[in-house]
């Protein structure tokens, strides 16, 4: 298929509905469509029902493991749940290595987690929080149930993301906070580097929203008071693609390999930056910096959300 058309029979938008998307490219065996009324980068088709995505394998010791850092700013994070704090339940839909969890559990929520992985359920089996296995939609939980819901770098990944806003806006009572985070499919990244940005990696993730698309997608599923900030960006995977450049990734070596053809890891690198920029109070405060610009050009790699039911 060539650049700039779309077949005919490629799902429509999962955010706005609209079959109006734009080729993009192809990668992994998957036609990339950019949406053309609310700027969402998604699949052309979703895989098939005797290929799905392996969770099970998907965590491993390293993203199982997260540093000190990252619990600290999840617990600042949960901090700001406490006005929604009525009958003090908390869901995380989709919780991989409890981080957040357990950053609920220290400041005193009920946490309640729900993931597809066997594998990440094992993991924090023990730790005293109610799990359920599986989708959201087969949890059973009671209607307007949780304060809070968690849904971190969840949207992305689903087949229906609309459907799962919907199960969400379900358990959350009125009033109550959902917070999320996902990619963001027209931030710097995804601007500099397309098709070669490491979140553009079907079929893990199915799309990539724009600030536009999620305030479209939310109110949709049920939510009001929909608030979107971009923030971060990973200098090291910007880095890493100029090398690759630089260096002449299209050379071969004398092994017959590509030099600078190493795979990047977004998870481990951005575990990092994170550390070094949480490491002093100058560092936490260019960071926040940095963030407030990028913020302000719309131009963050994740999109931070906040809306009420």
């Amino acid at each position: 298929m060539d650049v700039g058309t779309t077949s005919s029979n490629a799902r429509p938008c999962p955010a706005c509905g609209r079959a109006r998307g734009e080729s993009r490219g192809q990668k992994n065996e998957f036609e990339l469509l950019a949406c053309q009324s609310c700027a969402t980068l998604y699949t052309d088709h979703l895989p098939s029902v005797d290929q799905p995505q392996d969770y099970d394998s998907y965590y491993s010791s390293e993203n199982l493991t997260v540093p000190t850092a990252i619990q600290r700013r999840l617990d600042e994070i949960v901090a700001t749940f406490d006005s929604y704090r009525r009958n003090n339940r908390l869901l995380d839909v989709g919780f991989g290595a409890g981080t957040f969890l357990e950053a609920a559990a220290r400041g005193k929520w009920q946490a309640f987690g729900v993931e597809v992985s066997h594998t990440a359920v094992e993991h924090v089996r023990d730790r005293g929080f109610q799990l359920f296995c599986g989708e959201l939609g087969k949890a059973g939980y009671p209607d307007d149930y949780f304060d809070v819901i968690i849904a971190s770098e969840v949207l992305e990944h689903v087949p229906y993301p609309q459907a799962l806003l919907e199960d969400i806006a379900r358990v959350l009572r009125p009033g109550g906070l959902l917070w999320a985070t996902t990619p963001h499919g027209r931030g710097i990244s995804a601007r500099l580097l397309g098709l070669s940005w490491s979140n553009v990696c079907p079929p893990e993730h199915l799309q990539l929203f724009s600030v536009a698309s999620i305030k479209e997608l939310l109110p949709g599923a049920g939510f009001r008071r929909v608030e979107v900030a971009t923030h971060g960006t990973n200098p090291f995977e910007l880095l890493h693609s100029m090398r690759r450049r630089v260096t002449g990734a299209a050379q071969e070596n004398g092994s017959g390999a590509r030099d600078g053809d190493e795979s990047f890891n977004r998870v481990k690198s951005s575990y990092q930056l994170n550390e070094f920029l949480s490491d002093s109070p100058f560092r936490r405060f260019l960071k926040a910096t940095l963030n407030s610009l990028l913020n302000t050009g719309r131009m963050g790699d994740s999109l931070k959300i906040r809306a009420e039911k």
